[in-house]
């Protein structure tokens, strides 16, 4: 009898053993991709992030994207970025990648136990993880697609030596359903909506084994279209084969979520190619390390901005002709949405805009500054005589967001959006302010506006949410 419940016990604690050392993944190219010594690898991680240029950025980073080859080949490009996360206090990465070796649907999210380097063991986020998961979305736990998969395990080691205390959140990408996506995009807002020392990096290499001068080319029009955070021109690059990039899902998706956000730029930290390394140019591999960025504009982008709306409303009045002009400024050349309003003499004289990002910031303006001054249905077009009296108002709006509690309405801070039995109607933050209304005579006049009967906010309407960045 005691022989038994022995052997019972020992059982047991051998399962319970077995099943916590299941849980830990073991590294798949560590002596491959980088060395399998920690000291090593902990002097070969140093030295590429003492190497690398520290540049300061203006705002917030919400994203990273960084290669996946070897170190030897692209490390020095990774080291880029991650110094950008030196000495802060992150305690979640969430890690997206492609599955380079299964063929899956959906995506699978490593939802238990921890990842181990030669630097140590860097535990899963249960919790988060574990909230991921949905079988009707096709996100479920395929702990065999990570086996021998690189993608996230090379970004582990500068993470471990740059950042303390943290967990991670790893997901790979395999043939994504819009479900899927979907899913995955609006969970990961929710998680770092309401955390805000968490972090997304998206792990890609670009273009594949073209010439030197060829990469160059496919991967800065890669480049320019991430700085700009235009998901569009991304997609329509790589159906064209104009560029290339192993994980688009995995940088579309960050891309997404991070613009939901708030973010509204991109930055380049560093650029190169494995021809860069090995002299071979003529079958190279494209490497970025690049950040995705929320950020105000500075004095000097706000006033360029209101002289292209002057600009574009003289001209378009004057000329009939709309205003052309070139800007280089990434911040600027972002996908943004714009109202332009209008004032003559403090009343109002004209006021169009997009409530979503549809093309760069500054063009955004430049067509709403001349809708506002010649389409506005409310008023007459604008004639030159009008010119020297008017004063000109931009306001830049954040991504849309569902209104959940009418009571947490911050009059001065929030503008509404509404839609109900297909009519819809926008009121900008800064309207409220200016004629003195309350909440209720805010939701009124925004129902009004949208042709809606005056208490439509209380009957079925769907609301979002929104702020504004306003340049007067």
């Amino acid at each position: 009898m005691k022989i038994t419940r022995f052997l019972l016990i020992f059982t047991l604690v051998v399962v319970f053993l077995c099943a916590c050392k299941a849980d830990i993944k073991e590294p798949s190219v560590a002596g491959a991709f980088y060395p399998s010594d920690r000291n090593a690898l902990t002097d070969m991680v140093g030295d590429f992030l003492y190497s690398a240029e520290n540049k300061p950025e203006e705002g917030q980073l919400v994203a990273l994207i960084s290669p996946h080859a070897g170190y030897e080949f692209s490390g020095h490009v990774s080291a880029y970025g991650y110094k950008q996360l030196k000495g802060r206090d992150i305690k979640t990465v969430i890690l997206i990648g492609s599955s380079h070796f299964h063929d899956f649907k959906g995506a699978s999210v490593y939802c238990k136990g921890g990842f181990k380097t030669p630097l140590g063991v860097i535990k899963i986020n249960e919790k988060l993880a574990k909230d991921l998961i949905n079988k009707d979305a096709d996100v479920g736990f395929y702990p065999e697609v990570y086996e021998k998969e690189h993608t996230l395990e090379v970004q582990l080691p500068f993470l471990q030596v740059v950042l303390k205390d943290f967990k991670i959140l790893p997901i790979l990408i395999g043939n994504p359903t819009r479900g899927s996506l979907e899913h995955l995009s609006e969970k990961l807002k929710e998680v770092m909506r309401k955390n805000q020392n968490v972090i997304l990096i998206a792990s890609t290499d670009l273009s594949h084994y073209h010439d030197y001068e060829t990469a160059l080319k496919m991967d800065g029009k890669l480049i320019d279209a991430i700085e700009r955070l235009s998901i569009k021109d991304v997609e329509e690059l790589l159906m064209s084969g104009a560029s290339e990039m192993c994980g688009a899902y995995p940088v579309i998706l960050t891309m997404r979520v991070a613009k939901e956000l708030g973010a509204n730029h991109g930055v380049l930290y560093k650029y190169a190619n494995s021809g860069d390394v090995t002299s071979d140019k003529g079958r190279v591999v494209g490497y970025a390390s690049m950040g995705v960025l929320r950020s105000s504009l500075t004095k000097e982008e706000k006033e360029e901005l209101i002289t292209l709306a002057r600009k574009a409303i003289t001209q378009y009045v004057s000329t009939g002709k709309p205003l052309e002009v070139e800007i280089k400024n990434p911040k600027l050349k972002a996908e943004g949405a714009v109202f332009v309003t209008i004032t003559k003499g403090g009343r109002l004289r004209g006021c169009i805009g997009h409530i979503h990002a549809m093309m760069p910031l500054y063009k955004s303006v430049i067509k709403n500054a001349i809708y506002a001054c010649s389409a506005d249905t409310r008023f007459l077009p604008m004639t030159k005589q009008e010119l020297s009296d008017i004063d000109v108002e931009i306001s830049i709006l954040t991504p849309l967001e569902p209104l959940k509690d009418i009571h947490s309405i911050q009059i001065g801070r929030d503008g509404i959006y509404i839609v109900k039995d297909g009519k819809s109607g926008i009121l900008l933050p800064q309207v409220a302010v200016e004629f003195g209304w309350d909440k209720e005579t805010f939701l009124r006049n925004l129902c009004l506006k949208a042709g809606l009967p005056k208490d439509a906010w209380k009957n079925g309407a769907t609301l979002y949410r929104f702020t504004a960045e306003i340049i007067r």
